[in-house]
């Protein structure tokens, strides 16, 4: 007899086909899901209709063999046509922000000055005193102008205000937040980052980068289970955009921690492959030397470096001036010097690491720091990310395939920042930029993901994005730098098998197949034939995780 519950359990590599087949044999499938239209990567044209679950795994694929384990105690499901393919997962979140934003107000779609001052005052009113963190802003939606502290000072005279820029790169911070963090016209910017200032010298309460940190370090923590607590939220809000599986690039613990609490809870319900900053390299290493790293449903080992800044915020660090600010090239929020350090010991201790990397010359720095490590540590399996990877020289493009660097990438930032990213680069420099389809026929692994909250938490308005390039104002219906468009085929590709291969996991989970995790989404059309603007309109019906419908529409 073969116990059931060992191979249920079994959480690394994929699991012998021959008992998983023997006992679905024995006892029947626990759910079938029949009438579908299956998509996995590399199946081409073909297409089956029916995928039959055994405890967490797929134990069959295809009307004939899922019908042959089928029992009386099988749970059948029938999809009417539904089109089903791998679960998603999102190669870049910053999670525990974003699951606070989902409480936070709504500043992104401010129309003006005024409604953006309404909005945080209204939070305000109804928690006086209490920090407002979240809802991002965009200034480009706002007029174009840098916010300041006088448009919110009126709404918030006693309550502390820190909230981030679209991008994260940037705060704004209000009259009180700036007196609880000390910083007057006297507080000099600390390296990699800057304090904005007007024509008189003050503050005008936008703080870059790392002058982030003297805001950040007088915030008062959430409390554990406060923290928990937000995640669930986040959690269930994934789910239901059908991604099943989390990579969280991140510069705190935070995240990490809750996910270890909540894991021991088993509360996760998605999968997470968390991250955390470089410089505690010596920190992880002794962690995964102790515990190792982790389970399928939480993982670690990775470590998350910043090379420079962002578009919006002018600190993306290029070879070249910036267009509307000829004394700008960027800000290195992290030197070369130590990124060289950090990333060679870090990894010659088997750590994974990925780094942050926007501008032409952050690529490029980054790409030389990748090669020069392998030589020094040696050849061997890193799989080294860039994230972002999104003004290109023409010379890098070809090396992230000739190095085995991964493309972290996330597609809706190119529909976003395709309105105005000429007035800070030009013409010229566009040609590199959100390049996803000629990295792809260079021959790189490019990964899809969100950057959440930066943009939403959809795969769906991913694939959209990727696959027209329409920017986000309409004023581009043929696409945005069209020449970039990729195919849908290719979009699911990156959100699924690619993501999988980028968190070490191409060996479970990404396609259907038997033996793979049974994480699957299911939606309400088919991507790969409707009308390509009709993507962003599509429902995710269901979202199986470990083969237990962890989401229904």
């Amino acid at each position: 007899m073969i116990d059931r519950r060992s191979l249920i359990r079994a959480g690394a590599g994929l699991v012998m086909l021959a008992p998983l087949r023997a006992l679905a044999a024995e006892r029947g499938l626990d759910v079938a899901l029949i009438n579908a239209r299956v998509w996995t990567p590399g199946a081409g044209g073909s297409r089956m209709s029916a995928v039959g679950i055994m405890g967490e795994r797929i134990a069959a694929v295809g009307a004939d063999q899922v019908k042959a384990l089928v029992t009386p105690k099988t749970k059948v499901i029938d999809l009417k046509g539904a089109f089903l393919t791998p679960a998603f997962t999102d190669n870049h979140t910053h999670f525990l922000i974003g699951s606070t934003t989902l409480s936070q107000a709504d500043l992104l779609s401010a129309k003006d000055r005024a409604d953006f001052a309404a909005r945080i005052g209204a939070v305000a009113k109804a928690r006086p005193g209490k920090w407002i963190l979240g809802g991002s802003w965009d200034e480009q939606r706002l007029g174009g102008a840098l916010p300041t502290h006088e448009w919110i000072d009126a709404v918030t005279p006693d309550t502390p205000v820190a909230v981030p820029r679209t991008d994260l790169h940037l705060y704004l911070l209000n009259k009180v937040a700036m007196k609880l963090a000390g910083i007057t016209r006297d507080t000099p910017d600390p390296p990699g980052g800057v304090i904005v200032r007007d024509a008189n010298g003050e503050p005008t309460g936008v703080v870059k980068d790392n002058a982030k940190v003297l805001v950040e370090r007088v915030i008062p923590p959430m409390s554990d289970a406060e923290t928990d607590a937000i995640m669930r939220q986040g959690i269930a809000h994934g789910l239901s955009k059908g991604v099943a599986q989390i990579h969280n690039p991140e510069l705190d613990w935070r995240t990490y921690e809750s996910l270890r609490r909540l894991r021991a809870k088993c509360e996760t319900d998605m999968r997470f492959y968390a991250f955390v900053p470089l410089p505690d390299w010596e920190k992880m290493a002794a962690i995964v030397d102790k515990e190792g790293r982790g389970d399928d449903w939480v993982r670690w080992g990775g470590l998350k470096a910043l090379a420079d800044g962002s578009l919006g915020s002018r600190t993306a660090v290029f070879h070249d001036h910036y267009d509307d600010a000829p004394d700008q090239t960027g800000v290195r929020v992290t030197t070369l010097a130590n990124l060289r350090e950090w990333i060679t010991a870090a990894d010659a201790k088997g750590l994974h690491i990925t780094t942050h990397a926007i501008g032409d010359q952050a690529n490029d720095d980054v790409l030389d720091i990748y090669r020069d490590v392998e030589k020094t540590n040696g050849v061997k399996d890193r799989r080294f990310r860039i994230e972002h990877a999104q003004h290109l020289s023409a010379a890098a493009i070809p090396r992230f395939a000739q190095q085995k660097v991964i493309a972290s990438v996330q597609p809706y930032h190119a529909i976003d920042d395709g309105r105005w990213a000429i007035k800070r680069i030009g013409a010229e420099r566009l040609k590199g930029t959100y390049a996803f389809k000629s990295l792809m026929d260079a021959g790189a692994t490019v990964t899809f993901g969100s950057d959440w909250p930066v943009a939403p938490l959809d795969p769906l308005t991913g694939v959209y994005g990727a696959v027209t390039r329409r920017t986000i104002d309409g004023a581009n219906p043929d696409g945005w730098l069209p020449e970039q468009k990729v195919t849908v085929e290719q979009a699911l590709t990156a959100y699924t098998l690619n993501n999988a291969f980028a968190g070490f996991m191409d060996d479970r989970t990404g396609k259907i197949a038997p033996g793979y995790y049974a994480d699957l989404t299911v939606m309400d059309a088919d991507l790969t034939t409707i009308d390509p603007l009709k993507i962003e309109g599509v429902k995710v019906l269901h979202t199986f995780v470990g083969g237990k419908a962890r989401y229904s529409a």
